[in-house]
């Protein structure tokens, strides 16, 4: 009886955990996009994401989760993220303007699955 009562609570417990599971990897969703300056591409951006936040940190870098780099087309992706709240912070380099741009945007995965496109806005 001891033994039965034991292993309902525990799995109770692993069921409340796997149910209140925060925002972050362990999931199959993707938050992908890619970093742009107006209409224009900035390739080889830094793209910083925050888990469970729908408004920026700000721009100190140790606030953030994870990072990925931006490719020569200036795209992104975040792969294997749960459903949830997150917010994107490029840093990049426009050759044209010669000087740093930064920019941020809220994400939102609305399913376990979803796979969404959020381009990162940057300026001066």
């Amino acid at each position: 009886m001891k033994k039965t009562l034991l292993f309902c609570l525990l799995t109770s417990s692993l069921s409340l955990l796997t149910f209140c599971a925060k925002e972050g990897p362990g999931g199959k969703a993707t938050i992908k996009g890619r970093v742009m300056m107006n209409s224009t591409p900035v390739p080889g951006a830094v793209v910083y994401i925050k888990y469970g936040a729908t408004q920026s940190p700000g721009s100190n870098i140790t606030y953030y989760d994870a990072s990925v780099n931006a490719n020569s087309s200036a795209a992104f992706e975040f792969n294997d993220l749960k459903k949830g709240d997150y917010y994107l912070f490029a840093v990049g380099f426009d050759s044209t303007l010669v000087q740093t741009v930064t920019g941020g945007v809220a994400a939102k995965l609305s399913s376990k699955t979803a796979v969404i496109t959020a381009d990162v806005p940057v300026g001066p």
